[in-house]
């Protein structure tokens, strides 16, 4: 589909679509965070040590949207999803922002183990039971 007076080459994207930004152009090209811990699981809870995160060299708006966001606790898939920007993206601008100190990641903690066998049999054997 193309609109009146433009051909094909110069129509990048629909009128629905609104501007396009490859989440490799916002990351600067990284797929990895620059932190050596950030693999960032997705129930990991972040939060912006700051009120507000001046405009700082290397910082996108991206960067800013993510402090703005996190001034109330959000794991990174919430803020993925508010942002409509993929979870590796979104990991890699954690890692920009942990080491500059303008949000905090906590991971979620390890269970020393799983229950034993017998505590998911007595819980089937009760809902039959119902």
């Amino acid at each position: 589909m193309t609109v009146a007076g433009e051909s094909a080459e110069e129509q990048w994207v629909d009128d629905h679509a609104g501007p396009v930004v490859r989440p490799y152009a916002v990351t600067r090209g990284r797929a990895r965070p620059v932190t050596g811990t950030g693999t960032f699981d997705l129930i990991s809870l972040v939060t912006a040590t700051r009120v507000e995160a001046s405009p700082e060299v290397g910082l996108g708006p991206e960067h800013l949207a993510i402090v703005a966001l996190c001034q109330r606790i959000q794991s990174v898939a919430e803020v993925a999803a508010h942002l409509d920007l993929p979870v590796g993206t979104i990991r890699v601008l954690l890692g920009d922002l942990v080491a500059r100190e303008l949000v905090e990641v906590r991971e979620p903690r390890v269970t020393a183990g799983l229950p034993d066998d017998s505590i998911f049999e007595a819980v089937i054997n009760g809902l039959r039971a119902l």
